[in-house]
């Protein structure tokens, strides 16, 4: 079978997993159609702003790409195919539940942030936890998502006067203006012409690979392994064991917490609660699309994963995949898009993160001095992140943000109780990323550097006591009174 027909397969899986899963999910959460949204019961014409469907769509499938499905995938391939299966069943189980839930809940809760919305489900205790959690990571996405695309922009403009740190300063530029303007006066116009040019590039790669004569290195045989040694053997040049490892690398496309700090943003522009599955649910399958993409072109590009890991860095490999499959103009195309993708996270990152501030402060917005008064030490404490090693940042960022899904997660299952009482769809995801995060914080160089055995013992003890924890609560989720009897402003 050609290799790229499992690519299309893989595609496949993630569409039906939309028309049949997704549904599913909208019907536990039980939509009105009918119930006023924030974006117009509480309009300000600075972030409460009503949109239509295919634009709210577009800006947030862009506020939660990021790098994370190009750069996160392609170190996710070291691990063999067992990634795309990561990829797929993620998004549909983990991904798709995270960013629909938690998108809908912050439409009842008024377009608030994760803070605001732990403060009304688990009680204060937890809410100045997960306020400073958030606000770290997006700092750190924000800061992230601007050495990437300035190191890339500045190989386009190699010999010229604008180098990194000329583009570092005009990213820093756009993301405070981004962050202060009114959300339809930038994003809401940009956005879209951005998020066309981003799927374009996606369909780019995909096609040349698809008449391309190349090789899916991960498919080939693997002596007496078998098929189930070719799939889920240990490919890892450094002999890495891909649980949990696979899982914190491979974070959007698959699961991002990140996104729980993106949908609030978009809680605030959607029309009508009916077009909460295709932007929230639809954005995250779209996003697995592209991590497929990028995950299936580093198995095949590449003959082997030491010749993936010789490589090196993540946009090298950006920069050498699109320039073989689509050419010098395609190549040059697609790199742009590559690089507007962290751009377009970043600046949501910090806009975000001023929102979050303002939900704890209580700070009116409507002000352009009030956001300025927020953004600009935002931006300063960004400025000096940006001279720490980008491998540190992101590690420190992959495993803050698989930590913030997993917060996220267990949120939803306990507001899916209060729906339909049907909490299992969340509270299973929750419960695996439970015992993925905390055997990789125990594991890992930046974490306490265990053994491999007692990490994955501490980290199912962990997953079980969370699970035991979160039903013995279960009847006090239940009968609280359901949020969706409040209109917007009531909460």
């Amino acid at each position: 079978m050609p290799h790229i027909v499992y690519f299309f397969l893989a595609v496949l899986a993630l569409i039906l997993g939309y028309a049949v899963y997704g549904k599913v999910v909208e019907r536990v959460f039980h939509v009105d159609g009918n119930r006023a949204t924030p974006a117009l019961a509480m309009a300000d014409g600075v972030d409460y702003v009503p949109m239509s469907m295919p634009k709210v769509f577009l800006i947030h499938f862009l506020n939660i790409s990021g790098i994370g499905p190009v750069f996160g995938p392609i170190l996710g391939t070291l691990y063999g195919p067992q990634a795309l299966f990561w990829i797929v069943l993620g998004a549909i189980f983990a991904g798709g539940v995270h960013d629909y839930f938690f998108g809908m809940i912050s439409i009842r809760y008024c377009g608030k942030s994760l803070p605001e919305v732990v403060d009304a489900i688990f009680g204060r205790k937890f809410r100045a936890l997960v306020r400073v959690f958030t606000l770290l990571l997006l700092v750190l996405v924000g800061v992230v998502f601007v050495n990437t695309p300035a190191a890339l922009l500045a190989k386009i403009t190699a010999g010229t006067f604008v180098n990194v740190k000329v583009w570092t300063l005009i990213i820093f530029l756009y993301f405070i203006c981004a962050t202060v303007l009114p959300i339809n006066k930038l994003i809401g116009r940009v956005y879209p012409v951005f998020g066309l040019m981003v799927l374009i590039m996606g369909l780019g790669v995909a096609g040349g690979m698809a008449f391309g004569d190349y090789v899916f290195y991960g498919w080939e045989p693997a002596g007496e392994a078998g098929l189930w040694g070719r799939l889920f053997g240990n490919h890892h040049p450094g002999n890495l064991p891909a649980w949990p490892l696979m899982c914190i690398t491979i974070a959007c496309g698959a699961l991002s917490g990140f996104h729980a700090t993106q949908s609030p943003l978009m809680a605030r522009c959607v029309v009508n609660e009916r077009q909460g599955r295709p932007v929230f649910y639809g954005a995250m399958i779209m996003e697995g699309v592209i991590a497929l993409v990028w995950a299936t072109a580093g198995m095949t590009l590449y003959k082997s994963p030491e010749a993936l890991a010789a490589v090196g860095n993540p946009g090298l490999v950006v920069d050498q995949v699109c320039r073989a499959l689509l050419g010098p103009a395609g190549g040059l195309l697609a790199i742009v898009g590559v690089a507007a993708l962290p751009v377009t996270s970043g600046d949501t990152a910090f806009r975000a993160a001023r929102l979050l501030i303002a939900d704890a402060f209580r700070a009116p917005q409507e002000a352009i001095e009030s956001r300025l008064a927020i953004a600009i030490p935002l931006f300063i404490v960004g400025g000096v992140l940006t001279q720490v090693d980008f491998h540190v940042l992101w590690r420190y960022f992959a495993w803050s943000n698989q930590t913030l899904a997993t917060l996220t997660l267990w949120v939803c299952a306990a507001y899916a109780a209060r729906c339909s009482g049907m909490h299992w769809v969340a509270t299973l995801p929750a419960t695996y990323m439970t015992a993925t995060v905390t055997s990789y914080l125990c594991a890992a160089p930046e974490g306490f550097q265990m053994a491999y055995t007692p990490s994955v013992a501490i980290g199912c003890a962990a997953a079980a006591l969370a699970l035991g924890l979160f039903l013995r609560r279960l009847s006090v989720f239940r009968r609280d009174v359901p949020l969706e009897t409040a209109a917007p402003g009531e909460v």
